[in-house]
């Protein structure tokens, strides 16, 4: 069933994209490396925007930004692994969170028998075949089609993004 909605213009309450960024950093994330390949090469962005959707079929989303140069490569490829980081993975994190690099070099990555990267020392690996995009504003909301989990590292701590930063802050922002 599709439902379909009116949308209304932007209105004078509604809010700027820093009151939107300040307001929703509130919300604690994880964090994810999205990865796939352009035909040989490696590619991914980090990706604080995913969650799970559905358990039978087992279904995951994540939220691309439109102006990233990794994510329609992906896209073209149809497969991507999502690799959810560990809380001392800070290396990594900071690594796919920049635009500028090449953030394969020296990175001592493996092609899983999916065709997705394997990225090193993360607590989980979600391989997934792209189902449907869908197109929300500036970003893509991408809906994957799990493939295979595996857990290397799902006895350690999550990395955790919360109000611009890394871990749980609190009111007084330590």
């Amino acid at each position: 069933m599709t439902v379909s909605r009116t949308v209304p213009s932007r209105s004078e309450t509604a809010p700027t994209p820093h009151t939107m960024r300040r307001a929703m950093g509130n919300f604690a994330t994880g964090v994810t490396v999205v990865c796939g390949l352009d035909e040989d090469t490696p590619v991914g962005f980090a990706c604080q925007a995913f969650a799970s959707v559905s358990l039978e079929p087992p279904l995951v989303l994540f939220c691309a930004d439109h102006r990233g140069r990794a994510w329609p490569l992906i896209r073209a490829a149809g497969r991507f692994s999502i690799n959810v980081l560990a809380e001392e993975q800070d290396e990594l994190c900071a690594r796919f969170g920049t635009r500028q690099g090449r953030k394969f070099d020296g990175l001592p990555w493996q092609r899983s028998r999916w065709d997705t990267p394997n990225l090193p020392g993360v607590l989980i690996r979600a391989h997934c075949a792209v189902d449907d995009v869908h197109v929300a504003g500036d970003h893509d909301v991408v809906i994957g089609t799990v493939l295979e989990i595996e857990e290397p590292g799902a006895h350690r701590r999550p990395m955790v993004f919360h109000r611009g930063g890394f871990g749980i802050q609190d009111e007084t922002g330590s």
